[in-house]
């Protein structure tokens, strides 16, 4: 596989934004629109490697770098030769700066502070203080040795208002430029393969900071663009407007990438349609362990697609007794190892009796769905 990392347009919808792009990595190649299970500590709850190949995944998001710094730690990491190595998953790998878990801890006050120059906080276990910043994430991630890496940003609340917002988009801005600047020092990770750095585009809900921010994002001439805040992926229509405001200002030619849109397969089907390539969100597994399977048919409407069910929401509720005696798969013509082999009743009984197996044939499903909606997208637009 070539040690480089580039992305070109391989087929565009006919009428609408979407497209399908090729991404090389040092990992292999991903076709988009590609969905990236999340393996924010080191794994996927209840998935193995296997697993996600089974589900035609190409490409993770594995190893938060907040995490990881935590535990188990950059040193155990380096020792064993990276994160592709220490989680046996060797294809394609997107990891993130640590800021949405540093947005989130600072909540707390006392657990997390952030200042002009990142972030200060607490170690879990050891109560160590570490300092996270534009250099420190870089290096973490240089160990991590994904292929591609995220500049660290400040998520923007959807609280503070326009103030808030202009404090996050500031920060993001200028701690992109020392990203970008630690990250050049040497493109390539601890293990000599090719990283690709985005930026992030920040501004809230606020289509003046918005395009500002795309603007700025777009003048540093990075490998690709993503669209954070904590409105991306929450609020989907809000997510819909904020990607018609920018797109016009978008290259064509390098991935865009919504972050945490993924909660239910329609999701990614309206952000596709908008000219988005990936996305991730831990929505798929945390949805299966807490009993909510996806359940519709993937129907072609107006030269595009939906993910839709008779009985809407598009989901099944695998506790309830209705299932009890159900013989039915969870979803009819799904070829995951999971309805090819197992009745709803037989999930319904493994979850009211709390087994592990359970939660291991929930997640298979809902992550297959999520693979089987991209896939169903490629072929509609023409590559397969």
């Amino acid at each position: 596989m070539p040690n480089s990392f580039h992305s070109h347009i391989v087929k565009k919808h006919s009428s609408l934004p979407a497209r399908v792009m090729r991404m090389t990595t040092p990992h292999g190649d991903v076709l988009t629109p590609a969905f990236m299970p999340v393996g924010t500590r080191a794994m996927l709850n209840y998935l193995t490697p296997s697993d996600l190949l089974h589900s035609r995944s190409e490409i993770i998001l594995g190893g938060n770098t907040y995490h990881m710094l935590c535990t188990p730690g950059m040193d155990v990491i380096e020792a064993i030769g990276g994160m592709h190595q220490f989680m046996g998953w060797h294809k394609a790998m997107l990891t993130d700066s640590g800021g949405f878990q540093v947005f989130s801890l600072s909540k707390k006050g006392s657990i997390c502070i952030i200042d002009e120059h990142g972030a200060h906080f607490k170690h879990p276990i050891t109560g160590k203080i570490i300092h996270l910043n534009s250099q420190t994430s870089i290096q973490a991630q240089k160990i991590i040795g994904a292929d591609i890496i995220m500049a660290f940003d400040q998520c923007t609340p959807e609280t503070g208002g326009r103030e808030a917002a202009l404090a996050a988009l500031d920060r993001t801005h200028r701690w992109l430029v020392l990203s970008k600047e630690e990250h050049e020092k040497n493109p390539h990770s601890a293990y000599g393969f090719k990283q690709a750095l985005f930026g992030i585009i920040q501004g809230g809900s606020f289509r003046d900071l918005r395009e500002q921010s795309t603007e700025f994002i777009v003048q540093q001439d990075l490998d690709g663009v993503a669209i954070g805040g904590e409105v991306i992926g929450y609020d989907m229509s809000k997510t819909g407007e904020i990607i018609d405001w920018i797109r016009p200002m978008l290259p064509e030619n390098k991935i865009r990438y919504t972050m945490g849109v993924g909660l239910n397969p329609q999701d990614l089907i309206d952000v596709v349609a908008k000219g988005i390539d990936i996305f991730d969100c831990v929505a798929p597994t945390r949805n299966a362990r807490h009993g909510t399977l996806y359940c519709g048919t993937i129907i072609e409407r107006d030269g595009w697609l939906a993910f839709e069910n008779a009985g809407d929401p598009c989901r099944i509720l695998i506790k309830k007794s209705q299932y009890a005696k159900d013989n039915n798969p969870i979803m009819q013509n799904c070829d995951c190892y999971t309805c090819e082999n197992f009745s709803r009743a037989y999930l319904h009984y493994l979850y009211k009796e709390g087994l592990i197996a359970y939660f291991h044939l929930a997640s298979i499903h809902n992550i297959h769905v999520m693979q089987t909606v991209c896939i169903r997208m490629q072929q509609l637009i023409g590559v397969q």
